[in-house]
């Protein structure tokens, strides 16, 4: 059947302006403030991140990059605002590892955070240390698991809250390593730090911003960091998997939109993001949170999202860890 000439440049020009608003998006993208929805408090790392990145993107893009914090349900309710928003890039969230933890921590979330978000770019990763209080006889990693075996179920471990990224390294450490050691949730590192100082809790997997002063003063041990390589925060420390083969846990953080945002507005945020931490200044911003670079596309941060899904499903079903 032969179509009419009339027929085929009306629905060429039908193509041809349904393609427009798309090739018009990133040039004017964004006309108008930006929110990021920091799922957590504020004065906590995934807030400074995004308040960073704001402040990066408000330069480079001339409009205002405003975090809201949304706390609550270990990230839940921050997430939840994101999906839920317009897919136009006025709404995005700053992901980190919560958000792959909690796909198998609840057992009834209102989305599936793979499902429903677009990633569009790593920002940094964070490592984490083994501290100890001083009155644990251990000196290093295998000093530490060789007196965790011979004293089982009698150390406590802290951290900052069920399925945080601490809880999770240290969860993750218990299994590899064969140690029993008792889980003491806390409301945020601080207080886990404080009873640490104070000797009620032994260990904790800390992030390093905030504890290198009680390192070099003496007041923690450090064992090692968590990270796959050294940490250039703590250069002089080992990797626990130095000792434990494979092992690496870290916190991160990255930028998602809610799903079917255009693919040039991911593109555009995508690049400046490369560019904020390809940047000497912004560096040494990051750095002082303890974070290393995670550069990539929006198709890299995506399959360490699904990496980091399927890691730590297996750690919370095998430790049998449930939501606060």
């Amino acid at each position: 059947m032969k179509l009419h000439r009339r027929t085929l440049l009306t629905a060429a020009a039908a193509l041809a302006a349904a393609a427009l608003p798309r090739l018009a998006s990133a040039q004017e993208y964004p006309s108008r403030p930006v929110r990021i929805v920091a799922g957590f408090a504020a004065g906590g790392g995934v807030d400074i991140t995004a308040r960073l990145i704001g402040q990066w993107l408000n330069e480079r893009l001339g409009q205002s990059f405003v975090t809201e914090n949304r706390p609550g349900a270990g990230g839940n309710i921050g997430t939840e605002a994101v999906v839920n928003a317009a897919a136009d890039g006025y709404t995005l969230l700053l992901s980190t590892v919560p958000n792959a933890v909690n796909a198998s921590l609840y057992e009834k979330l209102t989305f599936n955070f793979i499902r429903d978000t677009a990633p569009v770019a790593g920002i940094i990763r964070v490592p984490m240390v083994i501290l100890l209080n001083p009155s644990v006889p251990a000196k290093t990693v295998p000093e530490f698991i060789a007196y965790a075996k011979a004293n089982p179920g009698k150390i406590n471990m802290a951290s900052a809250g069920n399925g945080s990224a601490p809880h999770m390294a240290g969860e993750l450490f218990k299994m590899m390593a064969g140690v029993n050691l008792v889980h003491i949730p806390y409301r945020g590192q601080g207080p886990a730090l404080t009873d640490l100082l104070g000797g009620d809790v032994q260990v904790l997997f800390a992030t390093a911003p905030g504890t290198t002063d009680y390192i070099r003063t003496g007041k923690l041990r450090a064992l090692a960091v968590t990270s796959a390589a050294r940490a250039e925060v703590l250069p002089e420390l080992p990797t626990v998997a130095d000792f434990v083969p494979g092992y690496e846990a870290s916190q991160w953080y990255g930028l998602s939109a809610p799903k079917n945002t255009p693919a040039d507005i991911v593109g555009k945020l995508n690049r400046e993001i490369n560019a904020a931490i390809a940047d000497p200044r912004m560096r040494e911003r990051l750095a002082a949170i303890g974070g290393e670079p995670l550069p990539g596309s929006p198709g890299e941060f995506g399959r360490l999202i699904a990496e980091e899904t399927e890691k730590w499903a297996k750690v919370v079903r095998a430790a049998g860890i449930k939501p606060e």
